[in-house]
């Protein structure tokens, strides 16, 4: 990765790593809170759907996994591209952030509240969602597909 999308690689890189960070967080921190909340003398996580987003989250979060470990192998052995990282910056901010909605809604009305982490990790991916929103990365990866730009 040499070039002017250098520095931006870099930083997009570690976003990549950093939202699995985030999710893996919000996940915990459900999969703890659902068993410790009783609603109708049992724990939430007893509920279909509690177990059903539990494990939505652990499947996305698994495959996001899996794509920046097969970035950072690409990135080791000189073969990562910026339109790679653009591609594992959008797609784990975006499973990411669909992992702390669905976190929030796991804790509710606690959801929102300081003493979980769940907000916290919901502003922050917001805030790393606008560093190259999904249209942006859409265009660079549909550039890097057909090989024709479609901006200037």
């Amino acid at each position: 990765m040499k070039g002017p999308l250098e520095c931006l690689s870099q930083a997009r890189f570690g976003i990549v790593w950093g939202a699995i960070g985030s999710a893996m967080c919000c996940y915990d921190a459900s999969v703890k809170y659902a068993k410790s909340r009783i609603m109708f003398k049992k724990p939430i996580a007893s509920f279909q759907l509690i177990q059903n987003k539990l494990a939505w989250m652990l499947r996305e979060i698994t495959k996001a996994q899996l794509l920046a470990f097969h970035l950072g192998k690409a990135k080791d052995s000189d073969k990562a591209t910026p339109e790679m990282v653009s591609l594992g910056k959008m797609n784990n901010v975006d499973i990411a952030m669909k992992v702390a909605q669905m976190a929030r809604d796991i804790h509710g009305a606690n959801g929102i509240l300081n003493e979980y982490p769940v907000m916290r990790h919901m502003a922050n991916l917001e805030s790393v969602s606008l560093q190259g929103t999904h249209d942006i990365h859409n265009l660079i990866l549909g550039r890097w597909i057909t090989g024709i730009s479609s901006f200037e």
